[in-house]
């Protein structure tokens, strides 16, 4: 079984959450696949950003505010 770190964007609202998590590796015909904690972990971002508890969602990663873009 081996780790390899990966970036995982959660985007709800106008925000964008960059969360780093572990993408686990073996043999089987699951892999690549998320520790269950690191899946809790974007939950967790997810809902933060969803009652816009920004400072609670930034404990997990950097967090984007989109915007739109004026287009001709």
């Amino acid at each position: 079984m081996k780790q390899r770190k990966k970036s995982k964007y959660v985007h709800e609202g106008q925000y964008v959450a960059e969360v780093e998590v572990a993408l686990v590796e073996d043999d089987t015909g699951w892999s690549p696949y998320l520790s269950v904690e690191d899946a809790y972990k974007l939950d967790d971002v997810r809902d933060a950003l969803r009652q816009g508890d920004l400072e609670s969602a930034a404990q997990y990663g950097r967090i984007y505010e989109l915007r739109p873009v004026a287009h001709r």
